[in-house]
């Protein structure tokens, strides 16, 4: 993996809490940036995927038609699904 050196400005306080975990947590400062970024990023993506099924669901046809298939599914027998392996 390419590796691009950066410089950014940190209040001391919170550099020294990273430098704290980061010894706490056996990795190098970088690394712990790094996976802290990569975490970061990894949420923003998934809250984004939340907000467009979310915005889905505004639409009131499809809400009811959500509504109604799953109370659908939860009236249907259980036994046909006990035998299944999922």
């Amino acid at each position: 993996m390419a590796v691009r050196k950066i410089a950014i400005s940190v209040p001391e306080d919170v550099l020294k809490e990273v430098d704290r975990l980061a010894k706490k947590t056996k990795t190098t400062r970088s690394g712990l940036i790094t996976q802290l970024l990569k975490e970061v990023s990894h949420a923003s993506g998934q809250a984004d995927i939340v907000n467009r099924i979310n915005s889905l669901f505004e639409d009131p046809e499809i809400a009811e038609e959500q509504a109604s298939t799953s109370n659908l599914f939860l009236q249907s027998p259980k036994k046909k699904y006990e035998s299944s392996d999922w």
